[in-house]
């Protein structure tokens, strides 16, 4: 099984395992630049999943829910998932949404827990994340690699 997982957001962090391989995993930035339309996010993140699903070949892609608590960072937020369940319908991918609570109980023991927790429990794990974005799509991974019996790292 091929799984990429997903943090999303303006700053997305990401993490990916192939059958046989090991963890890769980032941050990418779908920053909108002066003058461009709020829409050229989703369009950065369209081409960026392309380029990143023909790397891994997922089955599966397993994405984060945040709280939607309004404004920009949900409006962002939305519209990101949106793209990534059209891109995944198009191209026959399954999805496995994950609420952060889950995820941050699973990882912590509590479903409260921060940012630094979060980045704290994925380098107990033997990981480097760069910020909390990638720690969480680390986690992530891992989390799915237990819930759907798959290999373990």
């Amino acid at each position: 099984m091929n799984l990429l997982t997903l943090d999303l957001a303006t700053k997305t962090g990401w993490a990916a395992k192939e059958a046989g391989a090991p963890v890769v995993s980032g941050v990418q930035v779908f920053d909108v630049r002066r003058g461009e339309s709020p829409g050229m996010r989703f369009l950065k993140c369209r081409s960026w999943l392309k380029d990143i699903s023909a790397m891994v070949r997922p089955n599966v892609i397993v994405y984060e829910q945040a709280h939607h608590r309004g404004g920009a960072a949900t409006a962002c937020g939305v519209g990101l998932v949106t793209v990534v369940l059209e891109f995944t319908a198009q191209h026959e991918i399954e999805t496995m949404p994950v609420h952060s609570a889950t995820l941050k109980k699973w990882a912590t023991g509590s479903g409260r827990a921060n940012k630094g927790d979060m980045i704290k429990n994925c380098i107990s794990r033997g990981y480097q994340p760069q910020d909390d974005n990638e720690a969480d799509a680390i986690l992530l991974l891992l989390y799915a690699i237990e819930e759907l019996g798959g290999e373990k790292v």
